[in-house]
């Protein structure tokens, strides 16, 4: 399980992105948690993406992080069997929530929500069933290239992912809403689960159903 050390995000970011700079004559090709860190009240944060039916009776929050190893297993395995037993049978409604471990985990979070809420379920399956690939040798324009590639799968042009990926404002209601949302619930590591108000860790899938079945009255 990744372990979410706030102090450490932003020096990892500033490195990453003076690397970048001095490989790219100066020219990010995306927003970092840290430029898109903000104090401003006003900020939005951006909002929950649902799977299922919201009046299912059973609400799941799954926290997860898109560079993290554990959170793409899950969505590899578990999540699949969730979908087809549960989400799909009207049992309960997914939310997933984005945790920002890294700029590369944010800049995978603003391509899964520039094809708008019905090709995002999508795009994250395509997402972290590829992780290793696009995230490839760790350099931020080989992930940049391949976080594109995964979206021109889903049909966007190269011009509307740039847009997305250069969108300082969506970075913000994007970082606003994770660190309010995690705040909140307190999560320290990924993937969490918030199944009906409790907290849980990562598990497979039969010790998810099992907590699934006992709610449910099954």
């Amino acid at each position: 399980m990744n372990r979410i050390i706030p102090i450490l995000i932003a020096v990892v970011i500033a490195i990453g992105g003076a690397f970048y700079m001095t490989q790219n004559n100066g020219s990010l090709p995306g927003v970092s948690v840290a430029e898109a860190q903000s104090s401003d009240a006003a900020v939005e944060p951006a909002a929950d993406m649902i799977l299922g039916d919201k009046d299912a009776p059973i609400t799941v929050i799954e926290y997860a992080s898109f560079t993290c190893p554990h959170c793409a297993n899950f969505h590899e395995d578990t999540f699949k069997k969730l979908k087809q037993n549960y989400i799909d049978t009207g049992k309960i409604q997914f939310i997933h929530r984005e945790v920002y471990f890294d700029q590369f985990g944010l800049w995978a979070g603003m391509i899964a929500r520039c094809g708008g809420d019905t090709r995002y379920f999508g795009l994250i399956d395509l997402i972290y069933g590829g992780q290793k690939d696009w995230i490839a040798d760790g350099s931020p324009s080989t992930i940049v290239a391949n976080l594109k590639k995964l979206g021109r799968t889903a049909g966007m042009t190269d011009e509307q992912l740039d847009a997305c990926l250069q969108d300082e404002a969506s970075a913000q209601s994007l970082v606003a809403a994770y660190q309010q949302n995690a705040g909140a619930d307190e999560i320290t590591g990924t993937p969490s689960f918030i199944i009906d108000g409790t907290k849980y860790s990562n598990m497979n899938y039969s010790d998810f159903a099992a907590i699934l079945d006992e709610k449910l009255g099954e």
